[in-house]
């Protein structure tokens, strides 16, 4: 059973103001730079620390909520290509709200496609379980005798 229209926008709203809770709180004063290979470089040798899994896990995630919802909310978001262009803009957005506002938080283009590749993943993959039987199962391979068999990598 799908949610109704309510339940969606209720959710929708909700998550978008974890999100604004999460990225939007003051934590000083103007803003600062994460230069886009310094940060690569710092996950990278970080890789096994927990602030730096922390960090990774969060960007990840963060729009993941947002992501599931919408694509329940209005069906055609879950083409790849709208998908992907919506999660990008938002991940964007967030980091531009970051900069413009004086809230003392660092601004990061590596943190945006983080949270754009984490909202894609989950839209994806919502996409995909909320989809009717009939166009998850689309592929069609030979069975062992012969007759042809569903296959579906989800």
């Amino acid at each position: 059973m799908r949610p109704t229209r309510r339940v969606l926008d209720a959710g929708l709203a909700s998550a978008l103001a974890g999100v604004a809770l999460v990225t939007l709180v003051p934590t000083g004063g103007g803003w600062s730079w994460a230069a886009p290979v310094s940060e690569l470089q710092w996950y990278a040798a970080a890789l096994g620390s927990g602030p730096a899994m922390l960090q990774l896990f969060g960007n990840l995630v963060l729009l993941a909520p947002l992501a599931a919802l919408a694509v329940l909310r209005w069906p055609p978001l879950s083409a790849p290509g709208r998908l992907v262009a919506a999660s990008v803009a938002a991940g964007a957005a967030v980091e531009l709200l970051q900069w413009s506002l004086p809230l003392g938080r660092v601004v990061s283009p590596v943190d945006a496609l983080l949270n754009a590749a984490g909202a894609v993943l989950t839209g994806l993959v919502v996409a995909r379980l909320a989809a009717p039987e009939g166009r998850r199962a689309r592929h069609r391979c030979p069975g062992p005798t012969g007759a042809g068999s569903s296959f579906s990598p989800w």
